[in-house]
């Protein structure tokens, strides 16, 4: 299952560097693109507001 972004995103960039698959969309609140992503998680490590999720 995909990660996604909630709403505790701040926008701040981190993650967008660190995803493989580049899944991951800029905007005030970042995106991920559940087709793309790959389920890492590197994501989820990197973001410092812990706005990344494991999906449902």
């Amino acid at each position: 299952m995909a990660y996604v972004i909630t709403d505790s995103c701040v926008a701040c960039g981190t993650c967008i560097d660190e995803c493989p698959a580049g899944a991951i969309s800029e905007g005030d609140i970042y995106s991920i693109d559940p087709d793309v992503c790959v389920d890492c998680g590197t994501c989820a490590d990197v973001c410092p507001s812990g706005a990344i999720i494991p999906g449902e």
